[in-house]
């Protein structure tokens, strides 16, 4: 804790075009790491998809250690977080064009300026087809194609950007299923030159109805829908009711996600009252 029980703190609207746009993250920066009971206290708190826990550690692999939680429960990867986690160290300091961090399951990801936004990697996650009948009855739409990955990654493909706004899944049967994603992806509008692909994100077992924007489900649509493509980068609109927006180019076994942050709020946590 820094400074009479109060720790440093930012409300960051990340893979935005605009404030109020994007996905929420809180960041919170540590002089060291609390109890887990105590992140999951704040995260629950701040009622974001995903808080940010960050300590500094200078002589270790990374520039900080980062850990991420829902209002419910650590993750083993969020993309968003982790660009607004580099958003609030690049934005402090004009020196600096990169900042690492050091994850537990994810191991070292890199935020790095790109023209006026920001660039993430992480890496990209391999899905094969497969069927997942219960799970896309509860969609509430049949998708063309179910593809996944064993980590509760799945995606399910829809014919065009319509039948993707139109889902009403049943969010609780889904719950059921665990900590999954279920990412539900189709083609962007006919004739848009801004949009290739579009998605909808699900994470209710993990205390996220619909998420915002999911910058690991593109770690899962980037090497998907390069090969559909047939190209290695592709702009990509998560259908939220805030919406994101991002570009995705696969490089190697990497997603590289770029996307703009905002700053909202700037303040202080005082968990000890």
């Amino acid at each position: 804790m820094n400074g009479r029980g109060s720790i440093p703190y930012w409300h960051i609207d990340a893979f935005a075009l605009a404030p109020f746009g994007g996905n929420q993250a809180a960041v919170v920066i540590l002089d060291a790491w609390p109890s887990d009971d105590m992140m999951r206290s704040i995260a629950a708190e701040n009622m974001f998809a995903e808080t940010a826990f960050l300590v500094e550690t200078p002589e270790g692999q990374a520039d900080y250690a980062l850990r991420w939680f829902t209002p419910t429960a650590e993750v083993a990867l969020c993309g968003h977080a982790t660009l607004a986690s580099g958003h609030a160290i690049l934005s402090s300091d004009d020196r600096r064009d990169s900042v690492t961090f050091s994850t537990r399951q994810a191991d070292i990801l890199e935020v790095v300026r790109a023209a006026e936004s920001y660039e993430l990697a992480l890496p990209a996650i391999p899905t094969r087809q497969e069927p997942y009948v219960v799970a896309a009855a509860l969609l509430g739409a049949e998708p063309l194609e179910v593809w996944r990955n064993p980590d509760g990654y799945n995606i399910f493909l829809y014919p065009d950007a319509e039948a993707i706004r139109a889902l009403q899944p049943d969010l609780r049967g889904l719950a059921k299923l665990g900590e999954e994603q279920f990412i539900c992806t189709a083609p962007g509008p006919a004739g848009s030159i801004d949009v290739d692909v579009v998605s909808r994100v699900f994470v209710p077992g993990a205390g996220v109805d619909e998420d915002s924007f999911t910058g690991s489900a593109h770690a899962v649509l980037t090497p998907f829908w390069t090969a559909r493509l047939g190209r290695e980068e592709f702009t990509a609109f998560q259908a939220s009711e805030r919406g994101g927006h991002a570009t995705c180019q696969l490089e190697d076994d990497l997603a590289i996600l770029g996307g703009d942050c905002f700053t909202m709020v700037e303040g202080r946590f005082y968990p000890e009252g």
